[in-house]
């Protein structure tokens, strides 16, 4: 059972903020060296491709439709009954 909707954009973003740290724990403990300017494209690009995934990802959603949650009312029967 999922308790949350699972988010494809985040997930990337995430990835691309984790890749930063790795690249910059390397360098912290003398595995390579890297250039400070290195980071600033995998962080950017990675913001930008979860921004795309993440608008992708909502259009698609809107356009299959929402599921209603267990338990939660849409307003429909109060709509219909007249009262």
């Amino acid at each position: 059972m999922l308790r949350h909707e699972f988010q494809p954009g985040r997930l990337i973003a995430g990835t691309a903020l984790v890749a930063a740290a790795v690249v910059y724990a390397g360098d912290a403990g003398g595995a390579w060296e890297t250039p400070w300017f290195v980071v600033i494209p995998l962080v950017v690009g990675g913001l930008c491709l979860a921004g795309g995934v993440g608008a992708v990802t909502g259009l698609v959603r809107r356009r299959r439709g929402r599921p209603v949650s267990e338990g939660g009312d849409t307003g429909d029967r109060a709509r219909t009954t007249g009262g």
